[in-house]
């Protein structure tokens, strides 16, 4: 995805450069026009200098050097047929020379500058692309794609954040939002995403990858400051787990059907558990052939179009919904533009996550038995079996990860409002 942009970048670059670079013959090439048309006399001639004056912004030294040529040449001749007296010829063509040599040494300097600004923005989009992996087609036994974009001008990330990672103990992702914005919220993003990156292979169970990602952020973040994230994994067939800091709620995709994984137990966001002392809990849901979650950020359902209205992300989705999550997403991110008139003026991150039906599951991905059934239908009534767990992060990882299991005793289920309509934004 990043290096896809980085072409598209230089491909356009290279068009306009390609594009302005005549415009100094042309300006060489009018004046010269216009003084043949309007008979004898200089008072044209001293504007032949704005040739070589342009082409310093878009030419190299050499481009300078012969437009500059071309215009002395010009200005000679103009001056010749004109019967410009030779003392007030020289002069012009001494100016024209000064101009051009000034010229040729601003083109130096602006190529050495840009230069340097190029290495600088090679390694920024390195850097950006380090924190910020582009997600393949397939991962484990799902189709995945992302849409990122950065509010910020010429940049690629911000303080939104997402991974996605295959783990012996199942795909596991991430989707968050940094309190803030700029270096700052990037950098706390990185940090996030770098802890989660790590856990999520160490840890078996999905709390203990929190809690992880929780203990760090409460050693290096300020007191004021936090992170909002949905962490959702999939440790076996037929079954997601989903964690849900202060984030807005996932929306699950069932037979067409959009509904918001609303969490059963609201929690803080990551870095302020020390003050509210609330643990969060983990949500089961059933995740078969054909389902997708879509998990994003406030700067998504949050944007504004000219009316003040947000934009309504369950009914675009049910729009543009396809068997394809990089063609419905792509849907998406146009229409969320249109709606704000093509800027975003926040973040805004967007992952889709599609479990193939058998019938179009990659080669080589997980064929297991279903360990976790559910009967099709309507969402808003969910059967027993689809469970959340409300155990917190007390307790060893071993007892937690054993009762999440066995479906432990005092186990909710998954709150789906019934009042809601299946086309609700979340606001």
């Amino acid at each position: 995805m990043a290096s896809t942009g980085a072409k598209a970048r230089l491909r356009a670059a290279a068009h306009v450069a390609a594009s302005t670079a005549v415009l100094p013959i042309l300006i060489v090439s009018v004046i010269v026009l216009v003084d043949l048309l309007g008979g004898s006399g200089m008072m044209w001639l001293p504007l032949l200098a704005a040739g070589p004056a342009l082409a310093a912004t878009t030419c190299g030294p050499r481009g300078v050097l012969g437009v500059g040529f071309l215009a002395a040449g010009f200005g000679t001749a103009l001056g010749i047929r004109d019967g410009v007296p030779c003392h007030e010829l020289v002069v012009v063509l001494a100016a024209l020379v000064a101009v051009t040599l000034a010229s040729a040494l601003a083109s130096a300097l602006r190529g050495r500058r840009e230069k340097v600004l190029a290495a600088v923005r090679s390694v920024a989009e390195a850097a950006q692309h380090a924190l910020l992996k582009p997600v393949p087609a397939t991962v484990g036994p799902f189709q995945t794609a992302v849409r990122y974009s950065a509010a910020a001008a010429e940049a690629r990330i911000g303080g939104d954040l997402y991974a996605l990672v295959p783990t012996p103990y199942g795909v596991r992702l991430l989707v968050g939002d940094v309190r803030g914005k700029g270096l700052p919220a990037v950098s706390t993003a990185a940090l996030v995403v770098g802890i989660f990156r790590e856990a999520a292979y160490d840890e078996p169970d999905l709390l203990a990858v929190v809690d992880r990602i929780e203990r760090s952020l409460a050693r290096n973040l300020d007191a004021d400051d936090f992170v909002t994230a949905v962490v959702a994994g999939h440790p076996r067939e037929g079954r997601l787990e989903v964690v849900n800091c202060g984030h807005a709620p996932p929306l699950l995709v069932r037979d067409s059907e959009v509904v918001p994984v609303e969490p059963t137990h609201p929690t803080p966001p990551l870095g302020l558990r020390a003050l509210t002392g609330e643990a969060p809990t983990l949500q089961v849901l059933p995740f078969t052939d054909g389902d997708q979650l879509l998990l994003y950020t406030d700067g998504v359902t949050e944007a504004r179009d000219h009316n003040r209205d947000f934009y309504p992300l369950a009914k675009g989705l049910e729009r543009h919904l396809t068997d394809n999550p990089a063609r419905t997403l792509t849907a998406l991110h146009h229409e969320l533009l249109a709606h704000v008139g093509g800027h975003l003026h926040d973040d805004a991150a967007l992952l889709l996550l599609r479990k193939p039906t058998a019938a179009e599951a990659p080669a080589g991905a997980a064929t297991a038995p279903e360990t976790v059934s559910h009967t099709a239908g309507d969402l808003r009534s969910v059967p027993p079996h689809a469970r959340s767990s409300t155990e917190g992060t007390s307790g060893s990882t071993g007892s937690r990860a054993a009762e999440t299991a066995e479906g432990a005793a005092g186990a909710a289920d998954l709150r789906i409002p019934s009042g809601r309509s299946a086309g609700a934004g979340s606001r």
